[in-house]
């Protein structure tokens, strides 16, 4: 079954898009204002840009990827939705506290704008992404179910 069937991946691509408009004042992608849930899961997977979130455990694992995000980092659904999310950017030291940095801040912010950094798919390219928004996802009580990014361009170093 294609992720995007499933009724718990689409509930979660409605938080993410409520939670972006939220705290950006833009739509996720353009045109899925007023989509149902499967219009809008079929979009957010289908959109060129990179989408992906994950979770709110003490080490935070993968729980969405569209399909450019699959692509990128060269991974099928299962495997990217087991991936604790550090690891999809190098171990170097520097490279993870800028990361870390990163979700910190728009944990306290709500969200971040125009980020850049390293990433690594899992056959080891490495490719920097910018103009990136990053976001927490949350639902209309404010509960915190994931941080999500939305990565506008990338490139291979």
């Amino acid at each position: 079954m294609s992720p995007i069937l499933d009724p718990a991946v689409q509930a979660y691509n409605r938080l993410m898009a409520h939670s972006f408009h939220r705290f950006t004042g833009r739509q996720i992608v353009a045109g899925t204002a007023g989509l149902s849930d499967a219009a809008l899961a079929e979009a957010l997977f289908a959109t060129p840009q990179v989408i992906v979130s994950h979770g709110i455990e003490a080490d935070p694992v993968f729980r969405y990827a569209n399909a450019q995000a699959l692509r990128l980092w060269e991974m099928g659904w299962d495997d990217f939705t087991r991936l604790p999310s550090r690891q999809s950017a190098e171990p170097d030291n520097g490279i993870q506290s800028d990361r870390n940095a990163l979700l910190k801040a728009a944990l306290v912010q709500g969200y971040v704008d125009h980020y850049a950094g390293i990433r690594v798919s899992a056959s080891g390219r490495r490719f920097y992404i910018e103009d990136t928004v990053l976001w927490n996802v949350v639902d209309e009580a404010n509960i915190r179910h994931g941080q999500a990014a939305f990565i506008r361009r990338w490139r291979f170093l």
